[in-house]
């Protein structure tokens, strides 16, 4: 026979297990963004840890197609890694230029590619665009792109 004292305990370890119970989940965390994955990825950059940072854009790139810093990072990262893509390289670079056509670094990273694809007139060409962009030619990346270009110029002569 339940008295209402054992119907008053036994809905108070009844509240209090539910209670305990509801405080033992835990939410799931929140995917990182596409900001988080990028800063990951130019990290990895820095180690040089391609396959990581290339995994880490791919994603970034998925939340945000429209991010032309993030398109650039893919260009340089598909081209620096130990096996070159440089057709992966230009496809991002391009991105990156149609979705912001004054990205001083995707230009210089496209004409630092074109080198490598021995097209030294096309690396030219960004020079020129950088210089336009920079309004002289002391800006970082027009300093870059035109000692890359000399380099190759001195080699290949």
């Amino acid at each position: 026979m339940r008295t209402p004292m054992m119907t008053l305990v036994a809905a108070a370890l009844l509240a209090t297990s539910a209670a305990a119970f509801a405080a033992d989940t835990t939410p799931t965390p929140a995917a990182p963004s596409a900001s988080e994955r990028m800063n990951t990825a130019r990290a990895a950059i820095k180690a040089k840890d391609w396959k990581k940072a290339l995994s880490e854009l791919n994603m970034a790139v998925k939340d945000e197609p429209k991010n032309a810093d993030v398109h650039n990072l893919l260009g340089y990262a598909n081209r620096k890694q130990a096996q070159p893509n440089l057709p992966k390289a230009f496809e991002h670079y391009k991105m990156a230029l149609q979705l912001d056509p004054k990205h001083k670094g995707a230009h210089e990273y496209i004409g630092e590619a074109y080198l490598m694809d021995k097209k030294p007139d096309e690396a030219q060409k960004h020079l020129a665009t950088l210089e336009q962009l920079c309004g002289n030619k002391t800006c970082e990346e027009y300093a870059d792109l035109a000692k890359s270009i000399a380099d190759y110029r001195a080699k290949n002569n």
